[in-house]
């Protein structure tokens, strides 16, 4: 190996954390119980869930409200656990299980892509967000606000989850701390008994149409959950964090923001929770971003570098990839350009869910591709070789998309997860699913 191919490795390993974007975690490398609830906990908690929780405030009785989030949660709950628990069991990111549980290297390779621009497009939508937050609490120009939330967080992402879990540990006490603050301090001017008891404002919406809204919002992060639950050291610990976060998310945040609706009568209460010091109000939208945001990047930068490995073959060290797609969705955000891109997101939206009930169908069911991670789990290594191509999972994510897009009746992104699980398994049932050929995997080759 030459000298200078010698340094640009050190210099590449010096970038951040790789994190194990194409290996198994170690045993070693996992947090214990509380650790990861925070994490669990810091994606329960937006402002953007107060929102929600309004919306159906104004259109909804408190007691149907409840029973939208409890649907809801109990359809996002039994996604995240099951796509969650293959992931802890296996120590693998989302993009890599589907490597060996019905997609093969190619069907993977395509995977990545779209998780990875799904997630990067959100992380700039997101930093777009908290731009013109930021203009509206203290002024300046909203690109410079943009660029500054990038490059924090990108500069955050880079030194991986381990540095994530220390931002999860500062933001998730003091941002629900001052938001509950701040909405305490509001309702306690108001009867909470006629909040819980008025009738809606707007347009009557019905438990079953809130449960979608509700479950299909957050369907995607669900389906990534391998990306997080890798770290935790028992099955258990991810019933019990998953459940958590759904009362933390559902029943308290987003029930609240049903009693802010009925307060204020609309959607638009976010004031209330930014109102109460300004100086509170610009730390509560800083972490708000932050603690939710950095999971758009990293999961995007574990797909980039599976995708480039699977596709060219190039082992890219995930600090550098965080670098360049960081920037990349920091400027776009700051342009304003990733505001005309939701629609195409919300098409990528669509398309995630199916690999969950892919994943789910072939590692709890069909067990006719994933047999080797199981083989190989003991010895804390991934599978020797993988099937290149699976025709018959392709065929099933496809029609899956299209029940998702064009099936306008119940959840979408329900609709196309069990359309995906339930097809798998028939086929893989009736012996359908069939691997064409196998490639040694990249890592044991080097």
């Amino acid at each position: 190996m030459s000298t200078a191919t010698q340094t640009a490795k050190h210099a590449k390993k010096r970038i951040g954390n790789d994190d194990y974007a194409l290996r198994r975690v170690p045993g070693d490398a996992r947090y214990g119980f509380g650790s990861m609830l925070l994490q669990w906990l810091a994606q329960s908690g937006s402002l953007s869930q107060f929102v929600l929780g309004a919306t159906l405030g104004v259109g909804m009785r408190f007691s149907d409200a409840f029973w939208a989030f409890t649907l809801g949660a109990v359809i996002l709950e039994a996604v995240i656990f099951l796509i969650g628990l293959a992931g802890q069991r296996e120590g693998l990111t989302m993009t890599m299980l589907t490597r060996f549980t019905g997609f093969g290297r190619n069907g993977s390779a395509l995977v990545s892509l779209v998780i990875a621009i799904s997630l990067v497009g959100w992380f700039g939508v997101q930093n777009g967000i908290f731009g013109k937050s930021m203009n509206a609490l203290v002024g300046g120009p909203v690109w410079l606000w943009c660029a500054v939330s990038g490059v924090v967080l990108t500069l955050l992402v880079i030194y991986g989850f381990k540095y994530m879990m220390w931002l999860a540990k500062i933001a998730v006490p003091l941002f629900f701390g001052l938001v509950a603050w701040s909405v305490i301090s509001t309702l306690s001017e108001h009867s909470v008994g006629a909040l819980m008891s008025a009738a809606p404002t707007a347009t009557a919406i019905s438990v079953p149409a809130a449960a979608t809204i509700i479950a299909g919002g957050y369907m995607t992060g669900a389906v990534v959950a391998p990306d997080m639950t890798r770290f935790n050291r028992k099955g258990w610990h991810v019933l019990l964090q998953s459940s958590a976060s759904m009362v933390l998310s559902e029943y308290i945040v987003g029930m609240t923001g049903v009693l802010l609706g009925h307060l204020v009568g609309s959607s638009d209460v976010t004031h209330i929770v930014l109102s109460t010091s300004g100086f509170v109000g610009l730390i509560v939208v800083v972490l708000a971003t932050a603690k939710i945001n950095d999971w758009n990047l990293y999961g995007s930068s574990l797909g980039v570098v599976n995708f480039v490995r699977t596709v060219f073959g190039r082992p890219l060290h995930r600090g550098v990839v965080t670098l360049v797609i960081g920037i990349a969705g920091t400027v776009l955000s700051a342009i304003g350009f990733l505001q005309h891109f939701t629609a195409f997101l919300s098409l990528l939206g669509v398309a995630i869910p199916p690999v969950g009930g892919i994943i789910v169908a072939e590692y709890f069911l069909v067990r006719r591709l994933s047999t080797p991670l199981r083989e190989t789990r003991a010895a804390g290594r991934v599978p020797a070789t993988m099937p290149v191509w699976v025709p018959a999972t392709l065929a099933v994510w496809a029609a899956a998309f299209c029940v998702g897009k064009f099936v306008h009746w119940g959840i979408p992104a329900l609709n196309s997860l069990l359309t995906a699980a339930i097809l798998y398994t028939v086929l893989g049932w009736a012996g359908l699913i069939r691997p064409v050929g196998s490639v040694e995997l990249e890592e044991v080759a080097a």
